[in-house]
């Protein structure tokens, strides 16, 4: 390196180059002069060599910010839902041509973090190293490998929701309409790019989500959104508000149209096939697992949970079906409905988790409960969670009513039982989603923070509903219990169907007769299960990140107890919640890595 050659000689021995007659007689001058000579000066003080592991440190930091900087220009709407406001109401680049920018810039950046040696780097900075480069993958793999903008209008409605300008109070409410209207304005040209992107005939399944979508978008532009700013005071705001909704209504309108128009050349030719659907659980997710053994493992959980929901409904419903216990758990509706009944059982499931000390609660914050916005009713529950820049803004627990459209029979089965709601809202709040968000965005890297995955997040937020069941939350009840594995059984179908839909030729109704018949599900919710497997065919996720959390338990929790008889499993379980948390996000494998050092046991 050329900055350690310049300081490689020491300055002390800089006077090398004098003959050994002048340094003699130079030293009987200094020898007759040196009662009347000054002090001769100190010698400089040169600072030593830079230490090159303390640069390779110092340029990975660099890099790591840089590529978050960079990410953040090239995906503003990503910014300033983290909390990055100075990007509010800007758009990205969706034509062809941006995304063959963003693909290129974003190969040159892996190749540069994969070529920066690792061993000099802090352990903290070798993770986040390989945590980065599955950031990337799995863009990567969506975008250049799966082609999703270019086959799947699902793509678009997952990263164009307005949320954050609407019902985040992370400023006045003047201030988040400038951001909604930059937004809003940016909708027609979004609209246009996205029409022009989608490569007919499309699969019949991803034209419905998308005709749904961007439907549920018009309609929300046109009757929601003024409500929200109506008490803005400005008459040129409301006017430019009326203006950018009306454009953006009509924009989404044509869209879903023309999606209708096509819907007659749609196909069913939805299937990823086994090569990328492979692909897909390597590059997202870093499980390199044959998708048959997969199969064998999600059969093998439904049946386990299958067995578990035979027991407690002998308790609960002795000598009735599976059926009709399942139905009489979902008769006991909540009171005043779902968004009522999930306010009343977060309290009652932070107060547990407080009492059994089950895992740390990192601050004071709390989940708003509401209903989901027509555009982003897709499935029953989901929740907005703040970004990592964020400071004192509130999560929303949103919860879906049934489709108007459904029949008086199917809109009131929709709406869950006490018991299945008790378990979404472990999922979706009370430990799961919102304390593994609350974890992560107080993680020291911002891209362990900004970054979290699909498997994790969704792997912890189910593995929370078995585990508060284990821990004793319901007493023991059977009706509880019910609730637990109705939800478990929904998410080993949507594992099994995911594998079947895009690996092997199952239908789209031979998905929905498996929710029907094995996960016990509502017609509406069958329905609309069957239907997601085919856009979203990463929904195996959740079963998938819960049973690679469950066997990492176990293998944590023995290293630790060493075999000691004396010691109670359970009793480890906060140390590993905990530290589970600490990671941010990542794909579980590294976790895995990362938690038990020598590892040489299986994911699953």
């Amino acid at each position: 390196m050329t900055s350690r050659n310049s300081v490689g000689m020491p300055c002390h021995r800089s006077s090398s180059w004098l003959s050994g007659t002048a340094v003699a007689l130079v030293a009987v001058t200094g020898l007759v002069l040196g009662g009347c000579s000054k002090q001769a000066p100190a010698p400089v003080n040169v600072p030593p060599p830079p230490d090159p592991s303390a640069t390779a440190r110092a340029a990975w930091t660099d890099f790591a910010s840089s590529f978050i900087e960079g990410y953040f220009k090239s995906h503003p709407f990503f910014a300033a839902q983290a909390g990055r406001h100075e990007f509010d109401g800007q758009m990205a680049d969706w034509s062809a041509d941006g995304f063959k920018a963003e693909i290129e810039r974003l190969k040159g950046l892996r190749e540069k973090a994969a070529a920066m040696d690792p061993s000099p780097l802090e352990p903290a900075q070798q993770f986040e190293r390989e945590y980065l480069l599955t950031v990337i993958d799995k863009e990567l793999f969506w975008l250049d490998q799966a082609k999703a903008p270019f086959k799947n209008p699902a793509w678009y409605i997952d990263n164009l929701d307005p949320e954050l300008y609407l019902s985040r109070n992370y400023a006045p409410l003047e201030k988040r309409l400038t951001g909604y209207l930059g937004y809003a304005r940016a909708i027609p040209k979004i609209t246009e790019q996205i029409k022009a992107n989608l490569q007919s005939p499309l699969a019949k399944p991803l034209i419905d989500r998308g005709i749904a979508g961007f439907g549920g978008f018009a309609e929300f532009y046109r009757n929601d959104v003024p409500k929200v700013f109506a008490s803005v005071q400005d008459p040129q705001a409301q006017k430019d508000l009326a203006e950018a909704n009306t454009a953006a209504a009509k924009a989404m309108e044509d869209l879903k149209s023309w999606l209708v128009s096509e819907r007659k050349k749609g196909t069913d030719d939805f299937a990823m096939g086994p090569t990328l659907y492979a692909a897909m659980l390597k590059q997202t997710e870093r499980v390199d697992v044959p998708v048959a053994d997969l199969e064998s493992i999600g059969r093998a959980d439904l049946e386990r949970n299958t067995a578990a929901l035979k027991a407690a409904c002998e308790e609960y419903l002795p000598k009735g079906t599976l059926r009709a216990c399942i139905d009489k758990m979902s008769a006991n509706k909540p009171k005043g409905g779902a968004v009522e009944g999930a306010r009343a059982i977060l309290k009652d499931l932070r107060a547990f988790i407080v009492a059994k000390d089950i895992v740390s609660i990192p601050g004071t914050e709390e989940a708003l409960v509401a209903e989901a916005p027509p555009y982003m009713r897709g499935n029953f529950a989901y929740i907005n969670v703040p970004g990592p820049y964020e400071k004192g803004v509130a999560s929303v627990y949103n919860i879906s009513p049934p489709d108007s459209k459904w029949s008086a029979k199917e809109r009131a089965a929709y709406i869950p039982g006490i018991a299945t709601l008790t378990f979404t809202s472990a999922h979706e709040v009370w430990p799961g989603h919102f304390l593994q968000f609350l974890h992560a965005n107080r993680n020291p890297s911002k891209i362990a923070a900004l970054w979290v995955g699909y498997a994790y997040a969704e792997g912890w937020a189910h593995y929370c509903e078995e585990m508060m069941w284990e821990e004793g939350y319901g007493n023991g009840s059977a009706e509880i219990h019910i609730g637990q594995l109705k939800d478990a059984l929904l998410r080993d179908v949507r594992f099994l169907s995911s594998i079947g839909l895009h690996t092997h030729g199952m239908t789209v109704a031979q998905s929905e007769k498996m929710f029907l018949n094995e996960a016990y599900a509502d017609p509406g919710n069958a329905r609309q299960q069957a239907a997601r497997g085919t856009y979203d065919p990463a929904y195996l996720n959740y079963t998938l990140g819960k049973l690679m959390i469950r066997k990492l338990r176990a293998d944590w929790v023995a290293q630790k107890t060493s075999g000691d008889a004396k010691v109670q499993p359970m009793k480890e379980w906060k140390a590993f919640h905990d530290t589970f948390l600490s990671y941010g996000g990542p794909p579980i494998p590294l976790v895995r890595k990362a938690m038990i050092a020598g590892d040489k046991g299986s994911l699953f």
